[in-house]
């Protein structure tokens, strides 16, 4: 992994994307009465808050905010933890939400829970897709799909100095 950092995103490049994407989620679903987003949690979860208050600005529907627990190390064993009932997410639309999609893997297990449930759609949301999949996942809304090598890995700071980074 080389020592450079190259920002790839300022925090006002950020917020444009952040919109946007919340933007494209309202458009989609503009007919729904609620939307779930369901952030996994650490910066997933920070993108969905965004993501939430910038679709509460937009509209008057119910925007329910929900945390996905995930072993990113070890997916296999916990189960994914919810704070979302089954029964609460049934006939609803939920967009999963996480900060840069890799191989797929964090937005496959976080999936997971929401398999057992009738859903209406389940969309899933990131910052950052840098397309290396070696799961079947595909991000339905994108910030900026960014071309990596294996070898660089992808920052993004939501706290403080915000922005993403390559290195």
């Amino acid at each position: 992994m080389s020592s450079q950092r190259t920002q790839i995103l300022n925090a006002t490049q950020m917020a444009q994307k952040i919109d946007r994407i919340a933007f494209e989620i309202f458009e989609n679903h503009y007919l729904e009465e609620q939307i779930i987003i369901g952030g996994i949690a650490g910066n997933g979860y920070l993108l969905a808050e965004m993501i939430a208050a910038k679709l509460r600005e937009l509209s008057k529907k119910d925007i329910r905010l929900v945390e996905v627990k995930v072993d990113k190390r070890n997916p296999l064993s916990t189960p994914p933890f919810i704070t979302l009932e089954k029964e609460e997410a049934e006939d609803h639309v939920v967009i999963l939400v996480d900060d840069v999609l890799n191989s797929g893997k964090t937005l496959i297990y976080g999936i997971r829970h929401l398999l057992q449930v009738r859903l209406k759609a389940l969309r899933t949301a990131v910052l950052i897709d840098r397309d290396h999949k070696r799961f079947p996942v595909r991000a339905d809304f994108v910030g900026l799909a960014l071309s990596t090598t294996l070898q660089e890995h992808v920052t993004v700071e939501l706290n403080g100095d915000m922005g993403v980074y390559l290195e």
